[in-house]
């Protein structure tokens, strides 16, 4: 009986070992990301910081930038110059889209933004039985060698969920990708509907 016990204590000692291990050095990638996209709008920063002239001329390179375009918007609304950010971009799929590629950065998702994505359609559904109306914007993306996805091909993402008074740059708390959900698997509406009920929903 020690001896089931002794191996017990070794199997949750090791899980414990593990998720403190796993913690620690996802916090520790987390911060390093936080600081590599922050010298991605540095140059930004500093202008705004020191009161110099920003123009839509010198926001359009970030806004176009599906790595920085978000980090953009954002770094605008904290010194109040939304109004700098060009309008082609300030759309619902254009900070979806920014949205899913960064969040697909994270070290614990595909730590890298795709090489391509292009936006599929709006996916819109009964958010709780009452006719009371969300949608999703559903992407598909992809990965160039070497990275380990690359073999999947065409992968869909999803983004929401969206309401009727939901602004282009709203966080989009439901944002996920399930890797093994490849074009030829899984429909654009079959994603969104798994994403609704299985992240959206349990929130």
């Amino acid at each position: 009986m020690k001896i089931v016990f002794m191996a017990i204590g070794l199997v949750v000692a090791a899980i414990v070992t593990f998720a403190i291990y796993r913690f620690v050095t996802v916090r520790k990638q987390n911060s390093k990301l936080n600081a590599e996209r922050f010298d991605r709008v540095k140059e930004l920063y500093d202008k705004l910081e020191s009161g110099q002239e920003v123009t839509e001329a010198d926001v359009l390179p970030y806004a176009k930038n599906i790595v920085t375009r978000e980090t953009a918007f954002q770094l605008l609304a904290d010194y109040d110059k939304t109004n700098l950010f060009p309008n082609e971009y300030y759309n619902l799929i254009s900070g979806a889209e920014s949205h899913l590629s960064n969040w697909l950065e994270f070290p614990t998702e595909l730590d890298a933004h795709p090489d391509e994505i292009e936006h599929i359609k709006r996916v819109t559904l009964d958010f709780d039985g009452k006719n009371n109306l969300v949608h999703y914007e559903v992407f598909k993306y992809r990965m160039n060698e070497p990275h380990w996805a690359a073999e999947d091909g065409w992968m869909l993402g999803v983004v929401g969920p969206y309401f009727e008074d939901s602004k282009p740059y709203d966080f989009a708390q439901a944002t996920f990708s399930r890797f093994g959900s490849t074009l030829d698997k899984v429909t654009p509406e079959e994603e969104a509907k798994w994403v609704h009920e299985n992240i959206s929903m349990r929130r």
